[in-house]
């Protein structure tokens, strides 16, 4: 699918001070880790993952950090949005106890995953990390699912003081996963790469989008790969083989840009 429908916000919960989520009608299925092309009028076109998962409402979550998302931070319910997609691979939910670690933003697209996940009865543990304590959103969402929820953050404001990493790393020593779910910094990512041994692996990547339906090759990775068609879920077979993971992305140009 790559028409547009053109569709109003619905309502607008701010999360953070930098930090906001948009909810809104949109009628086509969509699957835990899947994306939208999300165009803000007379501003620019931009990927968003999905947040938000009910029916014929879905939603966006996203962090101030451009002219686009400055635009989308401004909007009100009832103001027009464009939704094309959606577009990409989703996330596979094999396994009896799954293990989500969420840096930054990254949270906003494991929580349907997680809310899914213990629709199906599954043990879920989150592991969810952020810079400080007023950095952290989603917090009461994932725990109404009954998912074990562990905080780190950086300056030790609430919960373990230190990465997400660092307490997934301690967290995997003690318990029994089946699999490792992860959005977040790519740094952090591939630091979960590196000790996930041989639990399933799966992260979410990011990377410049321009079409979104893989022909513009803007979002290439390792050899050949698309993160918009081939991903932006992959597995960790796959991304042990990508020398580019947790080293550079490029930029809107095409310039390697180091991590």
């Amino acid at each position: 699918m790559i028409n547009i429908q053109v569709t109003k916000v619905l309502e607008v919960q701010q999360e953070t001070k930098t930090v906001k989520t948009l909810t809104f009608y949109h009628s086509e299925p969509v699957k835990p880790g899947q994306f939208y092309m999300v165009w803000i009028p007379g501003i620019d076109e931009i990927p968003m993952s999905v947040s938000i998962i009910h029916h014929d409402q879905k939603g966006i979550t996203f962090r101030k950090v451009g002219i686009a998302t400055e635009a989308l931070f401004r909007m009100k319910p009832n103001d027009a949005i464009g939704i094309r997609g959606p577009f990409g691979s989703s996330l596979s939910l094999e396994g009896n106890h799954l293990f989500f670690v969420g840096g930054g933003t990254g949270i906003a697209m494991l929580a349907p995953a997680i809310e899914m996940a213990r629709e199906q009865g599954k043990q879920v543990t989150v592991v969810l990390g952020a810079k400080t304590k007023s950095d952290l959103f989603f917090k009461n969402r994932i725990r109404n699912t009954g998912a074990t929820l562990e905080i780190a953050t950086d300056d030790g404001s609430q919960g373990f003081l230190g990465l997400a990493s660092e307490l997934a790393k301690q967290l995997l020593q003690q318990e029994d996963i089946d699999a490792i779910i992860t959005c977040g910094p790519e740094l952090m990512m591939k630091q979960l790469l590196d000790i996930s041994k041989n639990i399933p692996f799966q992260a979410s990547l990011e990377r410049y989008l321009k079409c979104a339906i893989g022909l513009c090759g803007q979002c290439c990775i390792g050899e050949g790969l698309r993160v918009c068609k081939e991903g932006p879920i992959f597995n960790g077979k796959t991304l042990k083989n990508v020398k580019d993971f947790g080293k550079y992305r490029r930029d809107s140009a095409g310039r390697k840009i180091p991590l």
